[in-house]
Formats: C-alpha cells, sequence, structure tokens
C-alpha cells in the first residue's frame, strides 16, 4: 500500500474509532470486514497505529493544533509515526513538506517539560481516582503505574492439564519457534514474546491450552472447584475462567455457566469443544434475578462472581476504556455489581466459597464492594485471600494481595486481605478478587 493511502485509510479508521460508541476492538474487527483488500501486514499496522492513539491520546490532541488538515489526519500521522519506529521514512514518503517539518517538530518536544496530563494521558477523573485511592502523581509508583498502561500486555496461555501437561506445551511451542516461559505465579500458565497466530498450531487446535492473562488463571484458581462439586460462573462471558474450572473439576459434577449475552455464550462452544470438557452448562439469562437461577439457591460448592466492570484494569489491551468511561458510568457499575454479588451469594450453600472478582484498578469497584458486602451479610466469613494461595501452591502470594489501604473509611474491615493485581507490580492485567466461605 502507498504510505499516501495508508495515511488516508488510517485517518477513517481514526474517525469512526474517536467517535467512542463501540469499543475500539469492534469498531476496528468491523472496518476490516469492511475493506477485505487489506492484508495482514496493514491490518496489523493500522491496529497499532490507532492503540498508539489512543494511549497517547492527550498528548496527541496537544500536538495536533500546531499540524494541519483534518484532525483525523494529523492523529493518524502522530499515531504511524510514533508506532512505525525505524520504517518512518516509509511513512514520510506519503506526507506532505508541511506534515513532515511538523512530525519532526513533534519528535523533538522534550516530555519531561510538559504538563502531567500530556505524560500520563489518563483523564482527570481517572487520576483524581487513583489519587483518593493513595496513587497521587507526585507518587513514582503512580508513573510506574502509567508507563506499564502505555505498553502492551503479554500473551499467556492456560494449560489444559486435562489434555497435556506444562513442560510439554512448553516444548511444543519452543519447537514451533516461539519464545516461552512459564508464567511466575500460575501454575498452569505460560507467557509468549510478541503476537504469534496460534490458532494454526497443532496444540491449540487439540485444546492443550487457551489463551488466558495470568491474573485471570489466579482468579479460577481462588475458586477452588473440586471434583464432583456443583459450581456456577455466575458472569461467564466468553468462558475463560470457565473453561479452566472445568478443568480443575476434571470434568465431573456441574458447572453452569451464566450470562446475560447469548452471543458471548456462543462465542463459548468453539472453546468447549477444543478442552474437551462435557460437564459445562451454558445458561442465558434475563438478568441476576432470572428463574433459572432461583432454582439452584442454596445448592451450589462454589460460585465465581467475575462482575461487569469498567475495566480499567486492562488498559494495556483497551486503551479506549478509559475514554470511555466516566466517574458516572463507574458508580452506576458500582450499583450493578452489588446487585449481582447479592443475587449470586443465594446460590451458595452453607460452606460452600463465594469468590468475588473484576479487572478493574479502582477501590469503588473493588474494597468498597466486598466490605459493603462483609457487613451486610455477616453469614458470609471473608477469607484470607494470601492463605488460600499458599494452599494452592502458588509462589509467593504475599506479592499478590494488599489489605484495604489506610484512609479509605472502611470502618470495622477485617483484617483479611485481597488478592489485588497490577500491570506494573504483576505483569497482569488489573485484577482484583474477594473471597468468603458461607457459615
Amino acid at each position: 500500500m502507498h504510505p499516501k493511502v495508508l495515511v488516508d485509510v488510517c485517518s477513517e479508521l481514526l474517525r469512526q474509532v474517536l467517535m467512542f460508541q463501540h469499543p475500539a476492538d469492534a469498531v476496528i474487527a468491523r472496518f476490516y470486514r469492511e475493506n477485505r483488500g487489506l492484508g495482514p501486514r496493514e491490518r496489523a499496522g493500522l491496529s497499532e497505529a490507532v492503540y498508539t492513539v489512543l494511549r497517547n491520546k492527550l498528548l496527541f490532541d496537544h500536538f495536533a493544533p500546531s499540524g494541519t488538515g483534518a484532525k483525523e489526519r494529523r492523529m493518524a500521522i502522530l499515531g504511524l509515526g510514533m508506532s512505525m519506529g525505524s520504517a518512518r521514512d516509509f511513512l514520510k514518503a506519503g506526507l506532505t513538506d508541511l506534515e513532515k517539518s511538523w512530525l519532526d517538530q513533534c519528535d523533538q518536544v522534550d516530555r519531561k517539560n510538559l504538563m502531567d496530563r500530556h505524560r500520563h494521558n489518563l483523564p482527570q477523573w481517572l487520576v483524581d481516582a487513583l489519587q483518593a485511592q493513595g496513587l497521587a502523581s507526585a507518587d513514582p509508583r503512580f508513573w510506574s503505574l502509567v508507563k506499564s498502561l502505555e505498553a502492551q500486555a503479554p500473551l499467556d496461555l492456560r494449560v489444559n492439564d486435562m489434555k497435556a501437561k506444562v513442560a510439554e506445551v512448553q516444548a511444543a511451542l519452543e519447537k514451533a519457534g516461539l519464545k516461552v516461559v512459564k508464567t511466575p505465579f500460575a501454575p498452569l500458565g505460560l507467557r509468549l514474546q510478541g503476537k504469534p497466530d496460534l490458532g494454526k498450531l497443532p496444540e491449540f487446535k487439540t485444546g492443550a491450552f487457551e489463551i488466558q492473562d495470568e491474573g485471570s488463571q489466579l482468579l479460577a484458581l481462588l475458586v477452588d472447584a473440586k471434583r464432583g462439586e456443583m459450581v456456577v460462573d455466575f458472569c461467564a462471558g466468553a468462558g475463560g475462567k470457565t473453561l479452566a474450572l472445568g478443568a480443575a473439576m476434571r470434568n465431573s459434577g456441574r458447572l453452569y455457566a451464566f450470562d446475560t449475552s447469548a452471543h458471548r455464550l456462543e462465542a463459548l462452544k468453539p472453546r468447549l469443544a477444543r478442552s474437551g470438557l462435557s460437564n459445562v452448562h451454558p445458561v442465558a439469562i434475563a438478568h441476576e434475578r432470572d428463574d433459572r437461577i432461583k432454582r439452584l439457591a442454596g445448592k451450589a460448592d462454589r460460585v465465581l462472581v467475575d462482575a461487569p466492570c469498567s475495566g480499567l484494569g486492562t488498559l494495556r489491551r483497551h486503551p479506549d476504556m478509559k475514554w470511555r468511561q466516566t466517574l458516572k458510568t463507574v458508580q452506576e457499575m458500582a450499583t450493578l455489581q452489588t446487585a449481582i454479588l447479592t443475587s449470586a451469594a443465594r446460590l451458595v450453600k452453607p460452606g460452600g466459597r463465594l469468590v468475588y472478582a473484576t479487572c478493574s484498578l479502582l477501590n469503588i469497584e473493588n474494597e468498597a464492594i466486598a466490605h459493603a458486602f462483609s457487613v451486610a451479610n455477616p453469614g458470609f466469613e471473608p477469607l484470607p485471600v494470601s492463605e488460600l494461595l499458599n494452599e494452592l501452591k502458588v509462589s509467593d502470594p504475599a506479592l499478590l494481595c494488599a489489605k484495604p489501604a489506610d484512609g479509605n473509611d472502611f470502618t470495622g474491615q477485617t483484617e483479611v486481605d485481597y488478592l489485588r493485581l497490577w500491570p506494573d507490580r504483576h505483569q497482569t492485567d488489573g485484577f482484583f478478587a474477594a473471597v468468603w466461605q458461607k457459615k
């Protein structure tokens, strides 16, 4: 593709993405379906440019007024320029002399001299929320988090130990020319470099592994599902944790995968077929009070509530989330999370385990929800997550857990800790989990 055409195509794609009416990955996928002439390399370059813009939006907004032409074109030039690296000369072949000069001038700006907002590229409401929970912009830890959110997330796999051993899958991937290491915490996890096409590998086709972030693997591990039990994945989505739970149950017992989206559950079916699991029962529900849920009241040994959330822990993968969310939407999400957790808790039988989890960085969706549930439900005893992880033979469990920070007004908080994963500390997505046992 000629560089001038590349800039034009990228400008149009960015115009659609920056409307923020739909998730960026969905907009990009639709754009590629409508433009089937784009090859794999062109798609990869366009996607990387778009995500570069989303990660650096405030900085690029700061640079854009000094350029010429439509804003989408200026943003496309900046995104392509930063993401293409050594291939920038190719890009410049499609630019006017004014655009080349402007791009060079933007490169020469020392970011250290810019305002904080142009360095961290986070909306102010999110900065304020992080500051309220002890991560102020004057704290080096804040900038450590910012740096991690600007990076691409690694590609983690969970080995399906019903079909293969970790060492076997690692050896097969290395034989295929991939760079693979074991994940530091999740016992069945492998981490790959780059973005290899795994779909063609025999080990993928036979279900020897599934793509799943290490943090997500740890959430499923906390459920500690056993053979022969009745287990409920209350917000199953596309089923990554469902598959992990089914394998932990050794394909026995009964595992319900509930979700309000039949479309997401449909995406679980081919993954189920590869996994070899037959104990999973996907069920589309209308809402958290659906009659099909009520029939299981007091019967479940384990219930996982991986609640709908802001998704701010996944900003490395979905940087558009920070621009598509507001404090109001997060507050509304917290209300929904409370309702879902309360309904799911009714399914747990005496002696059973309840796990509440999100992929959010914010206390309002995490510690605040868990604390409020504990206060309102004295029949559920909070369990210390670090001790549970230690029993599950997870390495260095204390590094993965935290108690509510001082100053968060969790009056009467018990001494238990929660799972608290951060991209900068643990190289996972940002995850939270609290665990209770019903008395």
